[in-house]
Order: structure tokens, then sequence, then C-alpha cells
């Protein structure tokens, strides 16, 4: 153990993640820790809004990939070097939470409002900031949805209308079909996801990944079973790509050069998917996700509502200021200008409209307004502390079943039990 903590703490200070305090130049310097290129400029737009009213503070954005960012701050929590800010994922929370690696924020608006938390955002973004124990490790910094991304000029081409509010998963199928036939394009492409993919669906048709109290998976659950067997056999049809497809091509790189019409994308993606693809300007739009036509129980409607907070280390050098900086992030000019930035949709309550008129910049606006539109219906993205050991066997469980090398039956009651069995490392 000895050996592995001065390995750990030699890579973070090689990183230099470590947190920074008084320079030569008398100020304080911070540092804010991301992993989303495209969100630099919108969370140094954030960072200078606040440097502009406390100008003895600096705060370096740096941005590090989704794979090395998990590495670098576990190195960094067990050694204490953490950044002083940080975006925390509901993937990661409750392993730094529960261990006490990230400040508990709870009381951080208890002084001026008390509500505030409750009275400023939405119930899934509250939970997405709480521990094992009920309380608050951080500030929510986004909300999203997952809508359905549609090739215009495909669905012109066969003549089949564009997805609305009326949609069912029969829709979808039928419009695949024509599509494929028509244009001899891909229709649905049903990757292996989750979150992009089957877990909408389980959560219309009345089933669910986690019980209610998250200790228990839902696989044996009837409504679950139903939506995993329409999902997963959507590879069969013609016009959807297998997983050896999927193995090399990526859902968004299929429909961006033009191989399939449709796919579920994440609203966090729209604007960077605008901006990189300008060609395709106009060939394409979002609409909600269509609903199940017979759920087991509610209207057929559900979208993987997720979203991102900031945090801090719990023993961090400079606690009380970086405190303060997260409570400016928190507050609604904090988050209108994430939001008017573009970045993302802000967890702020009555804020959405300020990402929605981001996108009135392109020739041809998106219809984005349908992705706030899904929160009316939005599920928490699935999560409990186990949830890394379990994952991983779902996600080769899965692949199993895709590739026969099990029956669907015999897959999911291994996934059962993976998820029953695991527990928190």
């Amino acid at each position: 153990m000895k050996k592995l903590l001065a390995a750990l703490l030699v890579v973070v200070l090689a990183l230099g993640l470590a947190a920074c305090g008084k320079a030569s130049d008398g100020k304080t310097h911070l540092t804010f820790q991301i992993w989303d290129v495209n969100q630099r400029d919108g969370m140094q737009a954030v960072c200078d809004a606040y440097t502009a009213k406390n100008p003895d503070v600096v705060i370096e954005v740096q941005v590090t990939s989704w794979g090395e960012y998990w590495t670098k701050l576990e190195a960094a929590a067990i050694s204490n070097q953490m950044p002083d800010v940080f975006w925390m994922h509901t993937n990661e929370i409750l392993k730094y939470a529960d261990y006490g690696m990230i400040a508990d924020l709870t009381d951080l608006y208890n002084d001026e409002d008390p509500d505030y938390y409750k009275n400023h955002f939405s119930e899934i973004s509250l939970a997405n900031i709480q521990g094992s124990d009920g309380r608050y490790y951080g500030i929510p910094k986004d909300k999203d949805t997952v809508c359905l991304v549609y090739n215009k000029e495909m669905f012109d081409a066969a003549g089949v209308s564009y997805p609305d509010e009326t949609w069912t998963w029969d829709d979808l199928t039928a419009a695949s079909q024509q599509i494929y036939d028509t244009t001899g394009k891909y229709g649905y492409m049903a990757y292996g996801d989750d979150q992009l993919g089957y877990w909408n669906f389980v959560y219309q048709k009345g089933g669910y990944i986690l019980t209610e109290d998250k200790t228990k998976g839902g696989f044996d659950n009837p409504a679950t079973r139903e939506a995993m067997e329409f999902y997963i056999n959507l590879q069969q049809e013609n016009w959807c790509p297998d997983q050896n497809y999927f193995a090399e091509t990526s859902p968004g790189t299929a429909f961006f050069s033009e191989q399939g019409s449709m796919f579920l994308e994440g609203n966090w993606n729209l604007l960077s998917e605008m901006q990189n693809y300008p060609e395709m300007q106009g060939k394409w739009d979002v609409a909600v996700l269509p609903m199940c036509p017979d759920p087991a129980e509610g209207d057929g409607k559900a979208t993987i509502s997720n979203g991102l907070c900031y945090a801090t280390g719990a023993k961090g050098k400079n606690l009380e200021i970086v405190k303060d900086v997260l409570k400016f992030f928190g507050s609604e000019e904090g988050q209108r200008v994430q939001g008017e930035s573009g970045a993302a949709i802000p967890a702020y309550i009555g804020l959405e409209d300020t990402w929605v008129k981001v996108f009135d910049q392109f020739d041809y606006k998106l219809d984005v307004q349908k992705c706030v539109d899904m929160f009316d219906y939005g599920v928490q993205s699935v999560n409990n502390a186990s949830r890394s050991v379990w994952k991983p066997k779902v996600q080769d469980e899965l692949l199993r079943i895709y590739s026969g090398k099990s029956t669907l039956e015999d897959g999911l009651n291994n996934i059962q039990t993976f998820i029953d069995t695991a527990e928190a490392e």
C-alpha cells in the first residue's frame, strides 16, 4: 500500500493536479478540472464572471480526457492533492462522497436561504448530488435528456412523416423499414448503450433497471424483460446495424456520414454537432423519444435525465474561498452565464431558455425545445454505490446475448444476479 501511495503521489505531482494557493502576485490561484473540451469556453466564462467580482482570485480551467480524468482524480484524492474545483459525475459521486473524499456542501446556502436547493433545482438534480447519507456533495451544474435525432432528407425520400409527440415504438420500426427499403440507408440504429439506448425503453415500458431503494436489479421484472427483448431484437432487422458494426462505427459517426437515419443522442452533444458538421445543417433535427405503445404501467413516456455537478475536495487548502466560488457557480447569475455560453442546459430551474437560444446563431435552428419539454417525464440516470462493479459485467453479458453465446433468458438472469450480488468497492 505504501508503494502504491508513493507511486500515485508521483503521478499526481507530475500531472500538475495539485491545488494552488497564494502566488507571487498576491492572488489566490485555483485549479478547475473538467473533461469536455467543448465546454472549456463556457466554463471559462463562468470563472471570468466570478473573478470580475473577485479580482484577488484567479481560476485556471484545465481539460483532461474522460478516461484520464478519473485516473488522475483518484490518485489526487488518495494523496490529498485534488483540484480546487472539479466536475463530478453521477457514476462516481457515491464513491467519492461515501469515502469522505469530497466536501459536504449541504449547508452552503443555509445562512441566506435554507430552501435554496429545493427552490431552484429539480428532484433529479438534487438526487444526483447526494451521497448515500442523503447529504449534498456538489452544486448542480447542468441537466440533460436523451432525444431522437433524425435525418430529414431520408424521411423525405422515403415519404415518411417526421417524428412527433404521437410516435410510438411501432412508428419507429415502421419508418426504419420504409427508409431502408426506399433509400438503402439504416433506420434507427439501436446500439447496445444504456443511457443512450435500452434504459429509456425499459422505463417507457414501465420496467426499471434498479429497484426504488437501489439495492436490487429489475431484470426479473416482466416489463423490463419485454423491453429488453424488443430492444435487443432490433439488431436482427435488416435496417439496423448489428453489434459488430457498432464495434467499429458509432451511431453518431454513421448518422453524420449519412449512413443511417435515426439514433438516440444526448442534448449535450447537439451544439458541437452543429458546429462540427456544417454541411449537415438543415438536413437533420431532433424529436422527443417515441413512447411505448403498450406500457405495463404509466403513459409510455420516459427519457433518461442526468446532470453533472461542481465539487471540491474535503480537505482542500482553499476550501472557504472555493465554497464562495461554488456558491456563485450555483447562483442564478452563474448558471445563466453557463446557459448563454451554450455549454449545457443549466440545472437552475427557469434558465433552460438560455441554452435553447444559443441555437439561434445557426441559419437552421434545431428544435431543441423538445429536449427541454422531456424534463416533464425524465427518469434519473441509473446509479447505486456498486454500479462500478456490476456495470462492466452487464455490458459483457449483453454482448454475449447479442452474439448468441447466451440466450436472452439466461443472459437477463445473469444480469440480475450481477446487480443483486455486487458490493461497492
